[in-house]
């Protein structure tokens, strides 16, 4: 009792991924709009552009824009990730103090009651 599965004109599908593709929207967004799923929109997205050569193999020498681009994006990975790691050994050493002090008050409070206890209740 599944239900029937759908059928797309190829006309259909070159005009869901033009507004893909030169309309500048997202795939979700386009899938949403013409009501079919997103995986779908994506294989025929990726069709598309492996027929018109779109996609580049990987192993493509990159153009001096795009290599500065890559140069400029990895040192900006590498900042991020030194704040990161600088923020974690701040919370970790606020961890720390936090725990110290809490192990400070706790004793010292022991230390009043011990004083002040009577001698009986000892």
């Amino acid at each position: 009792m599944g239900a029937t599965r759908r059928r797309f004109t190829e006309e259909y599908k070159e005009q869901a991924v033009a507004f893909v593709i030169d309309g500048g929207r997202s795939v979700a967004e386009v899938a949403r709009n013409i009501g079919v799923h997103e995986m779908t929109l994506e294989k025929w997205v990726k069709k598309a552009k492996d027929e018109a050569g779109h996609s580049q193999p990987p192993d493509t020498v990159l153009d001096d824009n795009e290599r500065a681009e890559l140069v400029r994006l990895r040192g900006e990975v590498k900042d991020a990730n030194s704040t990161i790691a600088e923020l974690q050994m701040q919370v970790e050493f606020a961890k720390k103090v936090a725990t110290w002090f809490a192990r400070g008050k706790q004793w010292r409070i022991q230390a009043v009651i011990a004083t002040h206890a009577s001698p009986a209740n000892r």
